[in-house]
């Protein structure tokens, strides 16, 4: 089992910033891929970033390249989202996911663990 408890979320203007994290327990994590999904309301969830805790690497959702960055901390368990010069369409519910795997996936259905998520609202 892994747990994920997300935090940082909130209220923010076009161009603004925000950090997300994701504080991860439970089982050994080195071979855990580690992601953030954002909900826009009456949306799918959608793939927004995600990182090898084992090596690493990342991917991101074109709409986000070059604003947000995923890292992460190893020695806390813990994913970060940084999300730089927000826009209104950002607006979402933001989840924190785990894959059993070292590979990443963008797909929903590829992650095994999900955080309960925080709003994030970007007014214009």
């Amino acid at each position: 089992q892994v747990q994920l408890v997300e935090s940082g979320g909130g209220l923010v203007q076009a161009g603004g910033s925000l950090r997300l994290s994701c504080a991860a327990s439970g089982r050994t994590l080195s071979d855990v891929t580690m992601a953030w999904f954002g909900q826009a309301p009456g949306k799918d969830r959608e793939f927004v970033a995600a990182i090898t805790l084992s090596g690493g690497s990342t991917a991101y959702a074109d709409s986000v390249k070059g604003r947000f960055t995923i890292s992460r901390d190893n020695t806390k368990n813990t994913v970060y989202l940084q999300m730089n010069n927000l826009k209104p369409e950002d607006t979402a519910v933001y989840y924190c996911a785990a894959r059993l795997s070292r590979n990443i996936r963008v797909g929903i259905v590829n992650y095994d663990y999900w955080g309960r998520g925080t709003q994030v609202t970007v007014s214009s």
